[in-house]
């Protein structure tokens, strides 16, 4: 959930994975290097398997006018997505409404926090501390050897509804808490009619700092945060963008579908947009900066990894982009002309060749932009893994069903697959491990021979 350039040196040392795809931004990017091919480390299975909030796709996309293949937007719960360092795993559990901890090298739990409703998304890793929502209406923090600091509560009253088969708040936390510069930022609610929250608070005793309501959409699914904004996912619809600072709402996302959204570096992806196209949009711009049937993009450096449902492709982002703005300035002229001629031709004037042998040649460029546009994109290659994706400083890890495969990024050559129990969902690299979590809430590990 502004955008454009983000350089990302690749590197081989180990590094923690402290929330949900990497970092504020969403990434889904990590500078460890973890050479395929790898092992299995371990398996965790929990007692429970996910109790997702919202189960199945919408009955009808009504932006993009279809009604039939439609794909469920609401995933944030459908895994039990993980945060690691060295030692330890965490995730919270939609099933049991805990945090667990589980022995990085064993897959054994550690320990267990017990919150009063489901904890939905993963926490974040701080500083030492772990920070998370639940269903309960509160944020967390907690040591990483499971004891309590402090609980805030940031629904507005204590007021507990039946809410997807769970007595829950009101106004549940489902928008995980995220941290940028010492202060955290959280939404609570879910219905509109009743106020959602957009609050920020102080990370070492959670006191509220500033706090947003908003009456026309949710908050549900991971925040995005950058230096200035704050990005709050509402379910089906196009992200709310918050200024960080005084916590004053600056707009919502115009275009895209709004299925889930990426920061990178001051830069936002978001989609599918615009029947099917997928959308970058610089500042509070309309430009549409790829256009394909996807389901995520990876940026790094001057590439976009794009992730399709049977596909997967690099495009080169800065060399698109600018024959993008050249497009769009040839066809601007290419219609003016147009009109000139149009104009000159009526009038019976001498100056009509000339502006017909310039309209001509304004054409002859959009024909040869539009071929350099589909040269931007440098390789192309099968990938049957559609539901997750993340890249591991030269490596690319799709997961699929019953399934999560390697590919190079440099040219798409698939290197590694390995079988795991279920849809794998979630992906997170840190310390030498690959960590795919599946629908069935299953946790694997595997780690380079």
């Amino acid at each position: 959930m502004r955008y454009l350039f983000l350089f990302i040196a690749l590197g081989v040392s180990a590094a923690d994975w402290p929330t949900y795809r990497a970092d504020s931004a969403r990434s889904g990017v990590t500078k460890e290097q973890l050479k395929p091919p790898l092992q299995p480390a371990w398996t965790h299975q929990p007692l429970h398997a996910p109790r997702p909030a919202w189960r199945g796709p919408a009955r009808r996309d009504m932006y993009n006018d279809k009604t039939s293949d439609l794909k469920n937007r609401q995933l944030f719960d459908h895994a039990f997505h993980v945060v690691a360092n060295a030692k330890h795993i965490y995730f919270g559990s939609s099933a049991d409404d805990q945090i667990h901890c589980l022995d990085a090298a064993t897959g054994k739990e550690r320990w267990s926090y017990f919150t009063e409703g489901p904890v939905r998304l993963a926490p974040t890793l701080h500083q030492g501390k772990l920070y998370f929502g639940s269903d309960d209406g509160h944020a967390y923090c907690i040591t990483t050897d499971g004891k309590a600091v402090w609980r805030q509560r940031l629904a507005p009253k204590d007021y507990r509804i039946s809410g997807n088969n769970r007595i829950i708040s009101a106004w549940p936390v489902r928008t995980g808490v995220l941290i940028w510069d010492g202060i955290a930022y959280a939404g609570a609610g879910m219905f509109p009619s009743e106020g959602v929250h957009i609050i920020g608070f102080n990370t070492v005793e959670g006191q509220e700092i500033w706090r947003t309501t908003q009456t026309d959409v949710t908050a549900q699914g991971y925040l995005l945060v950058s230096k200035d904004r704050v990005y709050v996912p509402a379910g089906r619809n196009n992200p709310v963008v918050i200024d960080r600072a005084s916590g004053k709402r600056l707009h919502v996302m115009k275009g895209g579908g709004g299925t889930y959204a990426l920061l990178a570096g001051d830069a936002l992806v978001y989609g599918p947009g615009r029947k099917g196209k997928l959308e970058l949009v610089p500042g509070e711009s309309k430009d549409i900066f790829a256009s394909f049937v996807g389901n995520h993009m990876i940026v790094s450096g001057e590439k976009s990894f794009l992730h399709a449902d049977r596909e997967l492709s690099v495009l080169d982002r800065v060399r698109y982009l600018n024959l993008e703005s050249e497009r769009k300035a040839v066809t601007a002229q290419r219609q003016q002309l147009g009109k000139q001629l149009a104009k000159l031709r009526k009038e019976k004037s001498p100056e009509a060749p000339k502006v017909q042998e310039q309209l001509i040649a304004a054409g002859r460029r959009l024909d040869e932009i539009s071929a350099g546009m589909k040269a931007c994109f440098l390789w192309r290659a099968e990938c049957r893994q559609p539901h997750a994706l993340i890249l591991a400083g030269d490596t690319l890890f799709a997961g699929g069903n019953d399934e999560v495969v390697a590919y190079s990024a440099a040219d798409g050559k698939p290197v590694w697959r390995a079988n795991v129990n279920g849809v794998a969902l979630g992906l997170a690299v840190a310390h030498g491990r690959l960590l795919v979590s599946t629908h069935k809430g299953t946790i694997h590990c595997f780690t380079a021979k």
